[in-house]
């Protein structure tokens, strides 16, 4: 979804893992399968972007609703000003304070399978 925005607005992307809800079956799962858990399809999961100053109203609207309790703001989209990704880019801070760039996949991304 990321690329998807990055790639509509020409504006770089920075999403904090850390605050990317997910189940910790998911994040096991992941850890012992060997995959990033970002390139997994998700249902019922909706990414919302909205100007700063908005972001905290939103996301109260957001968790108010049922279904919406695990709303969280995960990152920002920006112009590619210091200390941001570079315009064109996803960049991923790790949990470990790290941070790397998430490439667009080639092909289309593993299936949920029901």
């Amino acid at each position: 979804m990321a690329h998807e925005i990055r790639q509509g607005t020409g504006l770089g992307i920075r999403l904090e893992q850390s605050a990317i809800p997910m189940r910790g079956s998911v994040r096991t799962v992941c850890e012992i399968l060997g995959y990033d858990p970002l390139y997994l399809a998700c249902e019922g999961r909706a990414v919302i972007v909205v100007a700063p100053d908005e972001a905290e109203r939103s996301l109260a609207i957001c968790r108010a609703v049922e279904g919406g309790r695990e709303a969280a703001i995960i990152g920002a989209v920006h112009n590619g000003t210091p200390q941001q990704a570079t315009s064109q880019q996803v960049i991923v801070e790790t949990e470990f304070g790290g941070e790397r760039i998430l490439e667009e996949l080639e092909d289309d991304p593993l299936p949920r399978i029901c």
